[in-house]
């Protein structure tokens, strides 16, 4: 694997929350540099084994928006 895509979404309490696409890796941080390293963290977490660690990390935000009508 080379890759590994997480989506990011709003944390209602506030803050980000990334969770992993096909793995069972949810992390969290209260802003984006504190969330792309604890991403890191957790992918080096995951998968011990630096050989079959991805080598890219993909971070898919996914951001809701309500206007009034």
């Amino acid at each position: 694997m080379t890759e590994i895509i997480f989506q990011v979404t709003d944390d209602p309490e506030g803050g980000l929350v990334a969770s992993a696409l096909g793995h069972a890796i949810v992390t969290q941080a209260d802003d984006q540099e504190s969330l792309k390293q604890a991403v890191r963290d957790a992918v080096r977490c995951h998968f011990e084994n630096e050989e079959t660690r991805p080598k890219l990390i993909r971070l898919h935000y996914i951001r809701d928006e309500v206007i009034a009508a």
